[in-house]
């Protein structure tokens, strides 16, 4: 089952692509790195057992397996296949009977409802063309009361480590796009006053947004591989030519240097916690 929109086409073109193939193939070793986001989100909706709960943007499906294990009924939905292809995947390793997973635009998805008791996302929300639409379908999925519950990155200037390998390689690639202020993408709900805007034009009600800040980890080796494979500098490399892809992933090295410590880097990742109910 699956359901596409073209409202999110820019999206739904790079996550079907290079970047949703690299999430998938790194799949295990992200969420190792994202893993301490999870308990945060859950714990933050309250109690799951036996609740109908919808994880939306939910990759390779950690936040969407884990209220399972806690006893809820988890639907995962991604705008991308590889995601959706490796969520699946994980679920039948687990033996998991209570996470099912399809991919769609949840923009425009027609989820089956109103039934969903809770909403949840781990840094799955920030990427919609129209955001009050997107929003606004969400809460018709939702019976009265639902609480939402996601985590969502504050601003690049807060989290410099996500953007170490641009500003270190951006004079090589005159090529690399601008990140846009508020526009969809990772930096998209910054601004804590906007995304208070979206969900009370949406029908949210309740709305709070708290900053949190939690320290992340990874080995000299998953560093490597997330500055050659994770973000706008990286879908650039396969289309350099030697010479220059060279020089780019030096920059990119030199860029993450500062954060490495013992052959493991750390860096503070700078969230809002945000939460309403429908």
């Amino acid at each position: 089952m699956s359901q596409t929109d073209s409202a999110n086409a820019e999206q739904s073109a790079k996550w079907n692509d290079q970047a949703g193939r690299s999430w998938a193939e790194l799949s295990d070793m992200l969420d190792r790195l994202l893993e301490p986001f999870v308990p945060l989100v859950l714990d933050e909706i309250g109690p799951v057992a036996s609740r109908r709960i919808l994880d939306v943007g939910c990759g390779a499906g950690a936040l969407t397996l884990a209220a399972a294990e806690r006893g809820a009924f988890g639907l995962g939905v991604d705008i991308s296949a590889p995601l959706i292809e490796a969520a699946r995947a994980r679920a039948a390793r687990l033996g998991s009977t209570r996470a099912e997973f399809v991919q769609g635009d949840a923009q425009a998805y027609r989820f089956e409802g109103p039934g969903f008791e809770g909403l949840v996302s781990r840094f799955g929300v920030m990427f919609f063309a129209d955001p009050i639409a997107a929003f606004g379908n969400l809460r018709s999925a939702m019976r009265p009361g639902a609480k939402l519950a996601f985590l969502a990155w504050r601003s690049a200037e807060e989290n410099e480590f996500m953007t170490a390998a641009e500003r270190s390689a951006a004079d090589l690639l005159p090529e690399l796009p601008p990140r846009i202020d508020g526009g969809p993408g990772q930096f998209g709900f910054a601004d804590s006053g906007r995304v208070r805007s979206i969900l009370a034009d949406s029908g949210w009600q309740d709305v709070a947004i708290g900053p949190v800040d939690v320290e992340c980890t990874m080995n000299e080796e998953e560093l490597r591989l997330y500055g050659r494979r994770m973000g706008p500098v990286a879908s650039l490399l396969p289309g350099l030519d030697d010479f220059r892809r060279a020089e780019v992933e030096r920059r990119i090295d030199a860029g993450f240097l500062p954060y490495l410590r013992n052959d493991e880097a750390r860096f503070t990742a700078a969230c809002w916690m945000v939460t309403a109910s429908a």
